[in-house]
């Protein structure tokens, strides 16, 4: 799991125009999702909102400088918001992956999702 210095570290580095980070574990919630995803070896354009499917998944508000904070740390996800290296074809990711994360599910639990969201499962 990514520390608070892992954290804090690339948020400084980064140093994102008008960025708002709501807490660590969104950063942690975001960097799960992303894990899940399959990777291609470019970055294609989206317009997905995956701050919004992420946040449904998490149980928890998270703000896009959150989810580039995670993109940043992972070592296999390359591209700028919201047009990462993943494939379109979106992978649910299994809840236990929020284990452990303690602002998961604070906003309520998972939300169910538009059922054409995903295209498999983890």
């Amino acid at each position: 799991m990514l520390t608070d210095e892992q954290i804090e570290n690339a948020i400084q580095k980064l140093a994102l125009k008008n960025a708002h980070h709501e807490h660590h574990d969104c950063v942690r919630i975001s960097y799960e999702w992303l894990d899940a995803q399959k990777k291609l070896k470019h970055p294609r354009r989206s317009s997905r909102p995956l701050k919004h499917i992420i946040e449904k998944w998490g149980g928890r508000y998270v703000s896009q400088s959150d989810v580039e904070v995670a993109a940043y740390l992972h070592k296999d996800i390359a591209g700028d918001y919201p047009n990462f290296n993943i494939s379109a074809r979106l992978v649910e990711p299994l809840t236990d992956r929020l284990k452990g994360i303690g602002e998961a599910l604070t906003h309520g639990p998972s939300k169910p999702y538009s059922e054409n969201t995903y295209k498999d499962k983890e």
